[in-house]
């Protein structure tokens, strides 16, 4: 007698079922909600209430008197002579402090990316400037150095017999613009000098071995690998100086023909009170920054691109 088993059968399981595609991105998104209103509410908000109030003829010690006026704050920024020769200042200020970091930044570079003894105590020297305060770097430069009684920049021209000059009265820009060069060579100098150890030592050996001197190889394999380093710390450096207000405050105060859009618009705001012109300077401002910033996250794509395609 043969025992006959019926055949199993098997239940089909169902597989879970996934939550649909939108509703899974914006569970990924939803912890970044809270810091994306938060960014709003400290950021655009008051941008766009800015934006609002150039708009407008606002004195603020005659509230009532306030009166739509269109694009007269923006004409009156840019063909207002005062006005025209702080955006030329801010101009001039940030080109000199932007091409002067950039080159003793790079020789800064390529003396720390030579092995010696003391390397790191030197790069730690050189760094420290950029991690001073603005403010207390400029009150440094102010007293410790420019003062004319005793400062030490006259100390010691004194011993050596020089003249005992008043630096900020004589050259006032450029007092400013050294500060700031003092201040920024460090940031550029970290960025090139990661540029530099980026090389491809292989194709440097092969160059040497060929012959090539080591000014053949920094004009041809150094300089054109640095690009977009001199590039990205160029753009954001721009950033930086062009929205700086605590160096021309602190060392001039705006005076001697110093005085850069960041510190007209603190004048119109603070000083005369005009609510709308400051507004719409400090517009022009934040769109020239915009586009320096547009520029720089390009700069900075572009290098990861190359990297993971290194990788």
């Amino acid at each position: 007698m043969t025992a006959t088993t019926a055949p199993l059968t098997r239940t089909p399981v169902r597989a879970a079922r996934r939550p649909p595609a939108r509703l899974r991105a914006w569970a990924t998104r939803a912890p970044l909600l809270p810091a994306l209103v938060f960014l709003i509410a400290v950021t655009q908000l008051p941008f766009v209430a800015t934006l609002v109030i150039s708009f407008f003829d606002w004195n603020a010690l005659y509230p009532k008197a306030r009166r739509f006026t269109g694009l007269d704050n923006y004409r009156q920024v840019l063909t207002d002579a005062d006005l025209r020769h702080s955006v030329w200042t801010t101009v001039l200020l940030t080109a000199a402090v932007v091409l002067a970091s950039l080159v003793l930044g790079l020789a800064l570079a390529l003396l720390l990316d030579r092995r010696f003894r003391g390397r790191g105590i030197v790069r730690t020297l050189l760094i420290a400037p950029f991690l001073v305060v603005p403010v207390a770097a400029a009150l440094l430069w102010k007293h410790v150095l420019y003062n004319p009684e005793y400062g030490l920049l006259n100390g010691l021209l004194h011993y050596v017999g020089g003249p005992q000059p008043d630096w900020i009265s004589r050259t006032p820009l450029l007092a400013v613009e050294v500060s700031l060069v003092w201040q920024w060579t460090p940031f550029m100098m970290l960025i090139l000098l990661a540029g530099l150890q980026s090389r491809d030592q292989q194709q440097i050996e092969a160059a040497r071995v060929d012959g090539a001197t080591d000014w053949q190889i920094f004009v041809h394999l150094t300089l054109p690998h640095l690009r977009r380093y001199l590039e990205l710390g160029a753009l954001l450096g721009s950033i930086y100086i062009v929205q700086n207000f605590d160096a021309v405050f602190t060392i001039t105060s705006g005076g001697l023909g110093t005085a850069n859009l960041p510190y007209t618009v603190y004048q119109s705001f603070y000083q005369a009170h005009e609510n709308g012109l400051a507004s719409a300077a400090g517009v022009l401002v934040v769109i020239g920054s915009l586009v320096l910033a547009t520029f720089a996250l390009r700069v900075v794509s572009s290098l990861f691109r190359e990297e993971v395609s290194r990788a």
